[in-house]
């Protein structure tokens, strides 16, 4: 009674932070969840460093303890789109988001019940398709345009929220499974893409128009589950794995003409497996592997050439592969009070040459990040965790999509482009 309690006092305070926009570097999954993990590459399913298992692997809070995280990351985007060489020298120029930073808030509360079974809840986010770039000086026919030839600005905002109550049960001392019931939560808008809208002078795009773009906010909710499991195999060396299949969100009903299946946006089946190995009580080091099925999400994954219209069960979407995530992280504790740690993240690119134009708006082409952080004893039950990230320059280059509309070569080739940077600080309380 105690926890659920507790719990039902954080979880409205949790979603009214987390209703912030949140941003990711993996495709639109971050690099990791919880400060610890940033610091770390993001490496997690192997370790039971704070109260956001729930987000990474159930099984973890047992090991973890009665105690509450919170924080927030300062994540700092820069995204810019170009076209060059196009038949028509009007859709030729470069264009920079204006949105370039934006706080991305966590929370965790985990309580044993006996020394056996924990119970928790871990609220976190995901999102990154948000972008927010000026009209520039295109045209595309018909006067001022931005560059896919819309009304006014170009962007879409993407956010996820997951509030995850979690359960953990040790069946064995060192070996434990969990589960977390994943609530999901999730909002988007889209801007600029009258193009597709079913405009004069373009073919038909959309089987609903009116429902492409500049249509407000919308949002809708959905039901989920991640199980997990961990073992601590010996002293040193521990395992982890985790797995959430694909969870089922309702429809955006505002852009059921862009969206694949009547305005369907699911969040992709993941999973993953990790170890850890402690050679000394001052020395961890850490590595995960991820799996993102972003194909199996139909507005995500179908490519943007599907001979059917937006929108349609079958029709086009960013063309968004699935992607292999490799997580490193070490860390040392060099002090009673202060432990450092550093970590290096490297994540497939999803996006092809093949469906630049699309994702001008949501441009994540992001690979490799270096990371660094700290944890500080403030006492023996509190402490203040700091995390880096730097993810260099990294774009992709091809074919517009307006050579096909337009005929071959008028619209040249696009580039879309993106770095990043984060910068975050969490407070932990144990009890």
């Amino acid at each position: 009674m105690d926890f659920m309690q507790r719990a039902l006092r954080l979880t409205p305070l949790a979603a009214a932070l987390a209703a912030l926009p949140a941003f990711a570097t993996n495709g639109y999954f971050p690099h990791g969840y919880g400060l610890k993990a940033k610091g770390m590459g993001g490496t997690s399913i192997a370790l039971s460093q704070d109260a956001l298992g729930g987000a990474t692997n159930p099984a973890s809070m047992v090991f973890t303890g009665n105690r509450f995280d919170a924080g927030v990351d300062l994540f700092m985007p820069h995204r810019d789109a170009e076209r060059s060489g196009a038949g028509f020298p009007t859709l030729n120029g470069a264009v920079d988001s204006s949105r370039t930073a934006f706080l991305v808030p966590e929370m965790g509360y985990n309580r044993m019940v006996g020394n056996d079974l924990s119970v928790g809840v871990s609220v976190y986010g995901n999102g990154g398709m948000n972008t927010a770039y000026p009209q520039g000086n295109f045209n595309c026919g018909g006067g001022g345009a931005n560059m896919l030839c819309g009304a006014g600005g170009l962007g879409v905002d993407l956010m996820q929220l997951v509030v995850a109550p979690t359960a953990a049960w040790k069946f064995h001392p060192q070996h434990s499974i969990g589960a977390s019931l994943l609530l999901g939560y999730q909002r988007f808008e889209a801007v600029g893409l009258h193009a597709f809208d079913n405009a004069p002078g373009f073919p038909p795009f959309t089987q609903s128009p009116g429902n492409v773009t500049n249509r407000g906010h919308d949002d809708s909710t959905g039901v989920g589950i991640r199980i997990g499991w961990m073992g601590r195999l010996t002293d040193q060396f521990t395992m982890g794995a985790s797995y959430a299949p694909k969870m089922d969100m309702g429809r955006f009903k505002k852009y059921r003409g862009l969206f694949a299946g009547d305005g369907g946006f699911d969040i992709p089946e993941h999973y993953g497996v990790g170890v850890a190995f402690a050679p000394t009580p001052a020395w961890q080091f850490a590595a995960d592997w991820q799996r993102i099925n972003y194909s199996g999400v139909p507005s995500v994954g179908n490519p943007g050439a599907m001979p059917a219209p937006l929108g349609a069960a079958n029709g086009p979407g960013f063309g968004w592969r699935d992607i292999d995530v490799f997580k490193l992280g070490a860390a040392w504790k060099m002090d009673p009070r202060w432990t450092l740690r550093a970590g290096y993240n490297r994540g497939g690119n999803p996006i092809a040459a093949s469906d630049v134009t699309f994702n001008i708006v949501a441009p994540g082409v992001m690979t490799s990040h270096f990371t660094a952080g700290f944890t500080y004893a403030v006492s023996a039950d509190s402490e203040i965790t700091g995390a880096l990230m730097y993810a260099p320059s990294r774009s992709v280059t091809g074919a517009s999509m307006f050579n096909a509309v337009m005929g071959p070569g008028a619209g040249g080739n696009e580039t879309i482009r993106m770095k990043q940077y984060s910068v975050g600080l969490a407070w932990g309380k144990r009890f």
